[in-house]
């Protein structure tokens, strides 16, 4: 909404106070004001000028050479370009010295040899947008008209001395959307009084109702309508305050009668539409809804096709307009109509809205009826209305406004009391206080001791229960006035629950070890909602029903398709080292037919390529391998105190490395996966070479596990024993090391293997692995015997069960 200063000041009296002090207080009254426009962007020195002589440049076909007055002892001579400028016109001259916006200063000059003292502006040059230039205007200078005087400040009387507020409303601040809604918000604020325009009831002879007859076939739409007559108009420009007016608010001046009415849904916030009562088609007016199919030509010349949602004003035969929306063009008002048919209604908000939307079609009217208007306006609006037609258009009202009228006025009545407002603020007012506040807002009430029943005006539809009354109170008595106070009464000191908690050492494990996190999308296309390779294809697809496009149509049974996207993107942007992770949730359904919402899995993944970590200075790089996916998994079980729990097999799964992929079990049960991606997906995902891995994360953090103990320094040494195995290749060094941990019992502290070797001496099909066995008593000094004995014990057990025998 843009409020013109001086357009305001002819509702209330704020001549004392500036835009800004204006704006400032609507804006801690809870009106914000967005930014304050200053037409005037900086010029001076325009003026009015009166073009006297006007002839052809002798060395240009598309130059004028004019003289003109402006006011001075002597005529300027002034070189114009435009094709509409001539003699005996009222225009805007920039003398030499003048400044138009962009500092563009005016100097003299001499144009194709002619000495140009000025310049001669069109109302883009001063400023103005094309979109609310006169249409007669849109490509030449302006002419003022006749009354207008040479030597006049030229800004002055084109209002671009005017300052406009342009408010963010709220949606329940509908009431703003009008200037005498301002003028009431500036009223509670100031507490001053607002003036209403002057109304006078036309003393015709002939009575609208000799003119047309209404009839609504669909009165839960539209409760009322109604409508005036005015005859005998002559369709011309408006006069230049009024065309003004509607420029500081954003509208283009059209002609007198259609101006009017835009005016007047400024002015009041009620809509109202004109046609042209002879072309209109017939003396009787019908709402319906529309037809299915139904088709009809909007006044930007479209054709539209409606439904039975929408509701039409008709002629009793065909739609002629879009109720709420926009009028049609068959009756559109011209240069040569008389005779005004003048419409003010009141449309349901979600009629109107649907039609809005349906249509494509958004405009003043349908913004203000989507968001309510006040129904004790709808009357008064047309009659200002008809009264400024014939004002500005020397018509002649018929007396009288034809109508249908079921609308139910209800004013909402809400009960508060002076305990309620401050107890709910924070504050220590007075019952006077209070009811102060509601003169000032100009709500009506009952006061009964401490207690109000108030009654909400029409224009408050935003008012219905007892906190938005306090929400007034608050804001008229201003926010910054109420006191800043502690919380009263017992409090807790807020914490993470396990699972949160868990969930962010997750989060410190993974950044820790070099990696980012990534955030994507949970919707997905249907192939990459499968995982890898169609993974999940056992997994039934949850699709949107309505989905925005094909790319996020479907929810995802996998974090790593989306990973594998973003190291995509990095790698086509040069960066080749790439360590990402992902917290989030997949969705799975197992139902042939999805109807109940899909079981939600809150999952970990993560995602590496290129150089893990590079020593320029020692010549040292890592780049990623299986390993180090596999220790960054395993710092972060170790971080969740899983890690003597969680063991790694070989595996395969779909889109994954044959030779290069382990399931990841966490005491037996299967919680995830690792490994690099199959090379065929990765030429097909044009990727380096690329590991991933994947885990529940409710399975991790939710399992049940003994507190931690804590165990003191060793006070005695331990022994080292180091053993070299030979074992079939097809056995997997965390086989052997499982069986070396059983069999040392609580003497063996610790198994680390340090060496695998395979090649030259040593038989084919096998390999060595070597482990260092470290033994010790947190109670005692271990002798070389217990420690053989023991020892002792694994080689046998390794030989039994595996068939590993000591490297000679």
């Amino acid at each position: 909404m843009l409020v013109s200063y001086k357009w305001l000041q002819e509702y209330i009296d704020v001549a004392d106070l500036t835009p800004k002090e204006i704006a400032e207080k609507l804006t801690k009254g809870g009106i914000e004001v967005d930014i304050i426009h200053s037409l005037k962007k900086g010029m001076s020195g325009v003026v009015v000028g009166h073009v006297v002589e006007c002839t052809q440049h002798p060395n240009a076909d598309k130059l004028r050479v004019c003289k003109v007055d402006v006011g001075a002892e002597e005529h300027l001579q002034i070189v114009c370009g435009a094709a509409n400028v001539g003699a005996d016109q009222k225009v805007a001259v920039a003398t030499v010295g003048a400044v138009l916006p962009g500092n563009f200063k005016i100097k003299k000059a001499k144009l194709r040899g002619e000495l140009s003292q000025g310049m001669i502006c069109s109302l883009q040059e001063l400023g103005i947008e094309g979109k609310l230039i006169p249409k007669e205007f849109a490509e030449g200078i302006y002419n003022f008209p006749a009354d207008v005087e040479p030597g006049q400040d030229a800004l002055e009387v084109l209002n671009l001395t005017d300052e406009v507020l342009e408010l963010d409303l709220t949606p329940n601040r509908s009431d703003c959307l009008s200037m005498l809604g301002v003028a009431y918000e500036m009223a509670a604020l100031l507490g001053r009084e607002v003036k209403h325009p002057t109304i006078a009831e036309s003393s015709s002879s002939e009575k609208a109702s000799d003119y047309v007859s209404v009839q609504v076939e669909a009165s839960e739409a539209n409760p009322y309508y109604g409508a005036k007559i005015i005859k005998n108009v002559k369709i011309g420009p408006s006069p230049l305050w009024l065309q003004n007016r509607l420029t500081a608010a954003g509208i283009r001046p059209i002609s007198n009668v259609v101006d009017v009415t835009n005016y007047v849904l400024i002015e009041y916030g009620q809509p109202l539409h004109a046609f042209d009562y002879d072309r209109f088609g017939s003396k009787e007016v019908v709402v319906r809804h529309a037809r299915d199919g139904e088709e009809i030509v909007t006044l930007d010349d479209e054709t539209r096709k409606l439904s039975a949602d929408h509701l039409v004003i008709t002629n009793g035969t065909e739609a002629t307009a879009v109720a709420g929306v926009m009028g049609g063009a068959t009756s559109e008002v011209q240069n040569d109509t008389t005779t005004i048919l003048l419409e003010s209604a009141y449309f349901n908000s979600q009629t109107v809205r649907r039609a809005s939307r349906d249509l494509g079609l958004r405009s003043e009217s349908s913004m203000r009826y989507e968001k309510g208007v006040d129904p004790k306006r709808v009357r008064e609006a047309a009659e200002r209305a008809a009264q400024l037609i014939a004002e500005l258009a020397g018509g002649e009202v018929a007396s009288g406004i034809v109508e249908v009228d079921t609308l139910n006025i209800v004013e909402r009545e809400v009960t508060i009391s002076t305990e309620q407002v401050n107890r709910l603020l924070g504050t220590s007012l007075t019952t006077e206080d209070i009811a102060k506040i509601f003169d000032r807002l100009q709500f009506s009430y009952v006061q009964n001791g401490e207690a109000f029943d108030v009654t909400a005006p029409t224009r408050r539809n935003d008012i219905s229960i007892t906190e938005d009354l306090v929400e007034e109170v608050a804001r008229l008595f201003g926010y910054d006035h109420i006191p800043t106070t502690l919380p009263i009464g017992l409090t807790t000191t807020g914490g993470l629950t396990d699972y949160q908690a868990g969930r962010r050492k997750v989060r410190q494990s993974l950044e820790a070890a070099g990696l980012y996190q990534a955030i994507t999308y949970s919707l997905t296309t249907p192939k990459k909602a499968t995982g890898l390779s169609n993974e999940n294809e056992h997994l039934t697809p949850v699709k949107l029903s309505m989905p925005m496009s094909e790319d996020r149509s479907t929810l995802r049974t996998s974090l790593i398709p989306h990973l594998l996207d973003v190291i995509s993107y990095n790698l086509n942007r040069k960066v080749n080292n790439v360590a990402i992770y992902e917290v989030g949730s997949i969705f799975l359904s197992e139902e042939k037919e999805v109807t109940k919402q899909p079981t939600e899995k809150e999952m970990v993944a993560g995602a590496f390529t290129g150089i893990t970590h590079s020593h320029l200075w020692q010549g040292e790089k890592k780049v990623v391998d299986f390993f180090v996916a596999k220790g960054v998994v395993e710092a972060l079980t170790s971080e969740l105190g899983l890690s003597h729990l969680i063991a790694f097999e070989q595996t395969k799964k779909p889109g994954l490395h044959p030779g290069r992929t382990a399931s990841i079990v966490l005491d037996g049960s299967e919680v995830g996966f690792i490994g690099q991606i199959h090379p065929t997906l990765q030429k097909e995902l044009d990727l380096n070479e690329t590991y991933v891995f994947q885990m529940d994360l409710e399975q991790l953090l939710n399992y049940k596990q003994d507190d931690v103990a804590y165990e003191p320094i060793p006070r005695y040494p331990s022994i080292s024993r180091d053993i070299a195995l030979v074992v079939d290749e097809a056995v997997h060094a965390g086989k052997v090391q499982q069986v070396i941990v059983t069999a040392g019992g609580q003497l063996l502290k610790n198994v680390q293997l340090f060496d695998l070797y395979q090649g030259e001496h040593m038989e084919s099909g096998k390999k060595s692995l070597a482990f260092s066995l470290t033994y010790f008593d947190p109670e005692r000094t271990l002798t070389d015997d217990e420690v053989s004995q023991v020892h002792q014990k694994v080689l046998d057990q390794l030989k039994t069960e595996i068939g590993a025998e000591l490297r000679a």
